[in-house]
């Protein structure tokens, strides 16, 4: 009885496939923690365990990096439009920790966020790996996106603004101001930081951006069902 052996190409993908839901795993442990030590008003700037934790999943966000890298047709090419993920993988907490590198806290909580990028590539390339339409591909990695800017928004306004805001009592007062602003409708909680100010004019802008997706959605279904008829 002749079976059939997978060959090497779909043997890499399938390696691929399994290393990136890793990549989102990880990613989502990763919010995970920043989310229990925002609400329980961790100082995460000397908190090691985290730390160690981070410093593990950015070298194993830089061993998928390099192992793709190293198995690409073309690495030249591979490694140019890719440079990108491997700025994002490189684990900046440890190293701003190792040369004591003074930072504002603002910063450095910002800077917590930055390997998480990582995990939203991988989750993009999943989808469109399980998703026919290259549309709905499209569609579900943005809203994915807006959510999660939505979420790590409302994260940052709340550390900058809970004491120094008297309108930000709890996190979903900070919560309600992402989702307003993200509208473009804009919310009756102002900014009193700099900062504050700043991530409020950036949410707006990347609403503006990001919401057109669902009219080139729309319009695509709409389209399609008119050509069936």
């Amino acid at each position: 009885m002749n079976e059939t052996v997978p060959s090497f190409d779909t043997i890499k993908q399938d390696v691929y496939n399994l290393l990136h839901v890793i990549v989102l795993i990880l990613s989502l442990f990763l919010v995970v923690s920043i989310s229990i030590d925002t609400f329980n008003n961790v100082p995460f700037q000397t908190e090691r365990s985290y730390l160690k934790t981070q410093l593990w999943i950015c070298l194993f966000f830089l061993f998928v990096f390099f192992l793709e890298l190293f198995f690409a047709p073309d690495r030249w090419k591979y490694f140019v439009s890719h440079f990108i993920f491997l700025l994002i993988s490189i684990p900046y907490n440890n190293i701003i920790d190792y040369y004591n590198i003074p930072l504002a806290p603002e910063t450095a909580y910002f800077v917590r966020f930055v390997p998480l990028l990582r995990g939203g590539y991988a989750l993009a390339i999943i989808v469109g790996r399980f998703t026919k339409s290259k549309v709905t591909s499209l569609l579900i990695s943005y809203v994915t996106m807006l959510l999660a800017t939505v979420y790590f928004s409302s994260l940052l306004f709340f550390t900058l603004e809970r004491f120094v805001n008297p309108a930000v009592m709890d996190y979903s007062d900070a919560l309600w101001w992402a989702f307003m602003n993200v509208t473009t409708v804009g919310s009756n909680i102002y900014a009193t930081t700099i900062a504050g100010r700043v991530l409020t004019v950036v949410l707006a802008a990347v609403g503006m951006m990001m919401f057109p997706i669902f009219t080139v959605y729309i319009t695509s279904v709409f389209q399609k069902r008119v050509h069936k008829n």
